[in-house]
C-alpha cells in the first residue's frame, strides 16, 4: 500500500496558498510586464482564480513558444502569470509529500540535490565498487530519447492517483497535464514548475524499479540521465529498456546507451569523467564560450565560473575571471577582448 497524500484541494485553492504561491512566484519577475499587470489588480485575480477553481470550472491557457540555449537548445513553452501561480500553489502542497516518495539518488529538480551533487555522488560509487581505482569498474551509462515529448499523459495521471486520493485534486492536475501535448495524450512543457515534479513522479516508478528489482545498488539518475556503476549483468540492460517501454512507454537513446569503464572517458551531465578526473564536454565548452561572448553579464560569468570550479577546467576558470576582472573595470556594454 503506497502513502497517501493527507492535504485536500481546499488546501491548493485557498486563497491562503494561492497568495504564498504568489510571493515565491514573483520573486525575481517584479520588472516584468505580465507580472506586473497581474498585480495591479491582485487580490481580483487571485479571487477569480479561488473562485473558478472552487466552481470546477478552471481552464489552462495556452503557452508562449520560444528556444533558448542553455546549456544547450531547448523549446521552451511559457504559461500566463495566471497559470504560472497555479502551478507554484500546485508546488507548494505536492513537493513535499513527493519528496518523501522518491529515492535518495534522483537528484533533478530536487532540494538540496543538483548536477553537481549527483556528479558527486557517482565519483563516490565509482572510487567505492573500483577500490579507489585499483580494480575495472563497468558502467551502464543511458538516456531516454525525447523525454519530455514522450511522457504519457494517461500513464502520469494513473501514477498521480495511486498517491493522490482527492479526486479534485486529480481533476485540477488533469487540466494541467492537458494543456500541453506534443501529440494525442503525451508530452510536458519544459516551462512549467509543475513538469518538474510530474516527471520525477514519473520516473520515480523506474527508480524503485531498479533499486527493488534490478537491485542496483550503485544508481544515480538527474531527468532522463542515469547510470549504474558496478554493471555486470548485461542480460539487465533488456529488463531495463522493456521495462521503460511496457510501464512508461519510454525508449532509451540508441546512441547514447552503452557500457563502459572511465579510461577513456564517460560522459555525464555535461563533464567527461575520467577515473582521476573530469573535463568540460566539448559542446558544453563551446556553447559556454559563445553564450559569454554575446551576454558578458556579471550573471553569466560567475554562473560559469562556478560551473567550471566542479572539475578540471583551469584555463577556462581563467579565462572567465579575466573577463569578471575586466567587467568589474570597464562599461560592460561592449564585449571583453578575451571572451570575442
Amino acid at each position: 500500500m503506497r502513502i497517501q497524500l493527507s492535504h485536500s484541494f481546499s488546501d491548493i485553492i485557498s486563497i491562503e496558498n494561492l497568495l504564498e504561491a504568489w510571493e515565491e512566484f514573483a520573486k525575481g519577475k517584479k520588472k516584468r510586464q505580465d507580472v506586473q499587470e497581474f498585480s495591479l489588480s491582485l487580490m481580483d485575480n487571485i479571487l477569480n482564480l479561488h473562485n473558478d477553481l472552487r466552481n470546477h470550472i478552471y481552464e489552462h491557457g495556452s503557452y508562449q513558444s520560444f528556444r533558448i540555449c542553455d546549456p544547450k537548445p531547448r523549446h521552451i513553452h511559457k504559461a500566463s502569470v495566471r497559470d504560472r501561480l497555479l502551478h507554484h500553489a500546485v508546488h507548494r502542497v505536492l513537493y513535499p509529500f513527493f519528496e518523501r516518495v522518491f529515492i535518495a539518488d534522483s537528484f533533478s529538480c530536487r532540494k538540496g540535490k543538483g548536477t553537481h551533487r549527483a556528479i558527486n555522488r557517482f565519483r563516490a560509487f565509482y572510487y567505492k565498487v573500483s577500490k579507489n581505482d585499483t580494480q575495472t569498474c563497468w558502467i551502464l551509462k543511458c538516456d531516454i530519447q525525447q523525454f519530455f515529448a514522450s511522457i504519457d499523459h494517461d500513464v502520469l495521471l494513473a501514477t498521480l492517483a495511486q498517491y493522490i486520493p482527492d479526486k479534485d485534486i486529480l481533476w485540477l492536475l488533469e487540466r494541467i497535464i492537458g494543456s500541453f501535448s506534443t501529440k494525442a495524450g503525451m508530452g510536458l512543457p519544459l516551462g512549467n514548475l509543475t513538469s518538474q515534479l510530474f516527471v520525477n513522479v514519473y520516473m520515480n516508478e523506474f527508480d524503485q524499479f531498479v533499486k527493488h528489482k534490478i537491485k542496483a545498488r550503485y544508481y544515480v539518475r538527474y531527468a532522463d540521465d542515469f547510470l549504474v556503476a558496478n554493471f555486470t549483468n548485461f542480460n539487465e540492460l533488456s529488463r531495463i529498456a522493456e521495462f521503460l517501454k511496457e510501464k512508461l512507454k519510454l525508449e532509451l537513446h540508441p546512441r547514447k546507451t552503452f557500457v563502459a569503464t572511465l579510461s577513456s572517458g564517460l560522459d555525464f551531465l555535461g563533464w567527461v569523467h575520467f577515473p582521476d578526473h573530469r573535463v568540460l564536454r566539448t559542446a558544453t565548452k563551446r556553447r559556454m564560450m559563445k553564450r559569454v561572448a554575446e551576454c558578458p553579464s556579471p550573471e553569466t560569468l560567475a554562473s560559469y565560473s562556478g560551473l567550471l570550479g566542479h572539475g578540471n577546467a583551469k584555463k577556462l576558470e581563467k579565462l572567465i575571471s579575466i573577463g569578471i576582472a575586466f567587467q568589474n573595470a570597464t562599461d560592460w556594454h561592449t564585449k571583453p577582448p578575451l571572451l570575442s
